[in-house]
């Protein structure tokens, strides 16, 4: 057992390690190839937070352990709305853009709605079990292409990337990308064989070990950025990396895992989705609360109350 969550741990050591060097050498290389900042803003570094689901999920589908696949990115999003949103609130008020308020967020409203809609054949279409198969995971990609053909857009309307990338050796740049790659691979290996051997001996399914242990490990590298970016009072920097990332999850790396492999998509999974759905709708609301497109510490305690009750029910439901 203690091999095992060492595992897991390392897993977790690997797969930020592993992002960090690969958006820090594919940054660089970028840059040599006379790349914008801008483009590498929006795609490498966006990227790099989503990197560790990605892998994680990646290889869970490819090791058929679809269970982990679906309950990561499910249990990421919710982190990643109530507990991060949560614990950056309570450092500092967080006051969004309006672009932020009326298009990422109900962006990300779509995606999870879509979801939703593409998992539920068993309310839809009578089917004994949903699932999201390849043709789903297409659809998904498309949506995926939407949204970053509208984030270019509005970027270049205006809002112009902060991103400074340091320039390295060539040779420095192909280790970084390297390295990367193999820790983010290594990395996910670990964090699926090991979470497979807790719920196995703790005699849970491999659903909640994602929910829970997976999802908060993959979720970390949106934790740090999130606040840091909270302490330096770039406040809208925080939510946009949390809704940019949920919306990555689901129109990047769930549609990737799900052309790779199908997932089923039980009960249980249209409830957490449903959950997930209710978060993000939640947020919106609160934002006309008290000061406007504004999140105060009331709300950050109501995030992380609700991130603790959902996880005790998770953990009793089973």
């Amino acid at each position: 057992m203690l091999t095992n969550i060492l595992l897991v741990l390392g897993g977790f050591y690997l797969l930020i390690k592993g992002a960090d060097y690969l958006v820090g050498g594919s940054s660089s290389l970028a840059r040599k190839l006379g790349v914008p900042a801008l483009v590498v803003g929006l795609t490498v570094v966006a990227f790099g937070t989503s990197a560790p689901e990605l892998f994680v999920n990646v290889i869970a589908a490819l090791n058929g352990s679809t269970d982990i696949a679906i309950g990561n990115v499910l249990g990421s999003n919710l982190a990643n709305m109530l507990l991060i949103l949560g614990i950056t609130a309570l450092i500092a008020p967080m006051t969004l853009k309006s672009s932020t308020v009326w298009k990422e967020i109900p962006f990300s409203l779509l995606a999870a709605g879509m979801l939703i809609v593409l998992g539920a054949d068993q309310f839809l279409e009578g089917a004994v079990s949903g699932s999201i198969g390849r043709t789903d995971g297409i659809v998904l990609w498309g949506f995926f292409l939407i949204f970053l053909i509208y984030t270019f857009g509005i970027r270049e309307s205006g809002e112009k990337s902060e991103e400074h990338t340091e320039q390295m050796p060539l040779w420095r740049t192909a280790l970084f990308i390297g390295g990367g790659l193999v820790a983010l691979v290594i990395g996910g290996q670990f964090v699926v064989v090991g979470a497979s051997a807790v719920a196995v001996a703790f005699g849970v399914s491999e659903n909640l070990i994602a929910l829970t242990i997976v999802a908060i490990g993959t979720s970390l590298p949106e934790l740090v950025a999130s606040i840091v970016a909270a302490r330096k009072g770039h406040q809208d920097i925080a939510i946009g990396n949390v809704v940019g990332s949920n919306i990555f999850n689901i129109l990047l790396v769930l549609s990737t895992t799900s052309i790779i492999a199908p997932l089923p998509f039980s009960a249980v999974n249209m409830t957490d989705a449903f959950v997930m759905m209710t978060a993000t709708l939640m947020m919106f609301f609160l934002l006309f609360i008290g000061k406007r497109h504004t999140l105060h510490k009331r709300e950050g305690f109501i995030f992380i109350l609700m991130y603790v009750s959902y996880i005790v029910f998770a953990i009793i439901r089973g």
